[in-house]
């Protein structure tokens, strides 16, 4: 019971961190700076939002420096850096289709890295998920701004490996690899930050992009991420390529083709029936009578 508790809220987590996830294109696109520099200011931020938590929760950084950690901090790098400079080079759906890849890897790797089984209907809802994803954006993916897809593509790959890495501390904090990732984020792109300033203007959407969109996001994530399979936590965000373009409609008064509200139908439908799919093969706890005393009763995982 308490397990089930403990899952439930991590799904409203990543839910909640999906729909910050999903403000980062249009923030990013009407930023006037460079993207390198724009990706180490947001960590800059990001990290800072990170050791708040760690503090407001009365624990302080454990730098293991182990393999898991340092490989998530890597590939978190990897990650932002890359989506940023790709928002920059091609177009902003191209940049979130691109890097939802990511689900293949989790499910090409999981078994080997985690010992986490990837079943038939895994695979069978990433595919039609991929698919609703290819529907959504097929008026914006264009052959342009090769290396801009090409970049998406590559952070597809590091979200991946950031799933299973962060997957793969379910038993230690997992707040160190973003620390560490956000501190060697700004490290690397320090160097472009002085090159030029950004305006007011801007300065208001690299706060936004700090604070929310990348640190109270990734925080929720790695709070939610130990109390779910990483094919659970890769698929639920699958919400933030809908959501993206309802902010730009919003925001810039852009209109989605037919073709983006059939592919978002595929995607909300697929995660919907995968989840009460996932729901029904739970097995039911039922408490014992009060009056029976219970043996050998230990707590969930935590």
């Amino acid at each position: 019971m308490e397990q089930d508790k403990k899952r439930k809220r991590a799904i409203v987590f990543i839910l909640i961190a999906a729909v910050l996830w999903s403000l980062g294109g249009l923030l990013i696109k009407i930023i006037d700076w460079n993207p390198m520099a724009i990706a180490g200011m947001r960590s800059g931020i990001a990290g800072l939002m990170a050791l708040g938590a760690l503090f407001v929760l009365g624990r302080r950084p454990s730098f293991t420096l182990s393999f898991s950690q340092v490989g998530g901090a890597l590939v978190y790098c990897a990650t932002v850096i890359l989506f940023v400079t790709s928002n920059k080079l091609t177009t902003a759906a191209n940049a979130i289709l691109l890097q939802y890849t990511a689900p293949i890897y989790v499910a090409m790797f999981g078994r080997w890295f985690l010992g986490e089984r990837t079943t038939r209907f895994d695979w069978l809802i990433i595919a039609v998920v991929l698919g609703g994803m290819a529907l959504f954006f097929l008026d914006s993916l264009t052959p342009g701004s090769f290396w801009g897809n090409v970049l998406a593509i590559i952070s597809g790959v590091a979200f991946g490996w950031f799933v299973l890495f962060m997957r793969k501390q379910k038993k230690e904090s997992t707040f160190e690899s973003i620390i560490l990732g956000n501190g060697l984020t700004l490290l690397i792109c320090l160097p472009f930050m002085f090159k030029s300033m950004p305006d007011s203007k801007s300065w208001v959407g690299l706060i936004l992009l700090g604070v929310f969109q990348l640190g109270l996001s990734y925080i929720l994530y790695a709070a939610a991420i130990k109390h779910m399979t990483a094919i659970d936590s890769i698929l639920i965000p699958t919400i933030e390529p809908l959501l993206n373009p309802l902010w730009v409609f919003l925001m810039l008064k852009e209109r989605p083709g037919p073709w983006a509200l059939v592919g978002g139908a595929v995607i909300l439908v697929s995660i919907t029936a995968r989840g009460l799919m996932v729901a029904r093969r739970r097995p039911t706890v039922h408490r014992p009578p009060p009056e029976m005393p219970v043996i050998n009763g230990e707590g969930g995982e935590d």
